[in-house]
């Protein structure tokens, strides 16, 4: 019996390219650096935002001016994160759902820890049960880590909680795991990537993921 979900944020829950994407170019452009476009980045985010600034930078950690731009694109962020951010259609609903059927929820990402903070304070008005971002004291993912430190504030075991993602990364989050994924074609990755890097249960639509959980 399910009794907790697991979301990945980014590209899942919230649709937050536009402003990952303005802050990654706002750094480049303080750094007299070539600009991405969305696209660009729709591709460089899944792995963290250090991560994501190495694949945007040229020559990545190597490039002199990698440290300077990666704190500016961090500082960008925390004050920009949710000018154009925004829930996907249906998820609201869905996680209203999920809880009056008693179900617990929670955002593991790897997005920074604060700004995963203010997204869940600001869109989801206390509605996580846990909420967890990338920091220096847990492995990010794949890393089972963050999940399961979810699960233990959750209080569920593996047998009893869904991991729900959409991209390439969360897939093989839950594997490393030990969960069942459910991976949504709305967000970052589209239909084909996912099928190619494994993806099991695929859902276009929020509700898919009330009646997958609720069988």
């Amino acid at each position: 019996m399910v009794k907790a979900v697991i979301f990945d944020l980014d590209g899942t829950l919230l649709d937050t390219l536009e402003d990952l994407a303005n802050a990654v170019n706002a750094a480049l452009i303080h750094a007299n650096m070539p600009v991405h476009s969305i696209d660009d980045v729709r591709m460089f985010v899944g792995n963290g935002v250090k991560k994501l600034m190495e694949r945007a930078i040229p020559g990545g950690e190597n490039n002199p001016e990698f440290d300077s731009s990666y704190q500016y694109f961090r500082e960008y962020y925390a004050a920009h994160c949710k000018e154009n951010t925004k829930l996907y259609p249906g998820i609201w609903e869905l996680l209203g759902d999920l809880k009056k059927r008693g179900i617990k929820i929670a955002i593991v990402s790897n997005k920074m820890d604060p700004a995963v903070k203010i997204l869940n304070n600001d869109y989801f008005s206390g509605m996580m049960d846990a909420a967890l971002g990338e920091s220096e004291a847990v492995p990010k993912k794949p890393a089972p880590d963050m999940v399961f430190k979810a699960m233990e504030e959750l209080g569920v075991t593996k047998d009893e909680a869904v991991y729900v993602g959409d991209s390439d990364v969360d897939i093989k989050t839950a594997e490393n795991c030990g969960l069942p994924c459910i991976s949504v074609t709305w967000g970052f990755r589209d239909t084909e990537f996912l099928l190619e890097h494994g993806a099991m249960h695929l859902v276009n639509t929020p509700a898919e993921i009330l009646n997958l959980v609720s069988e």
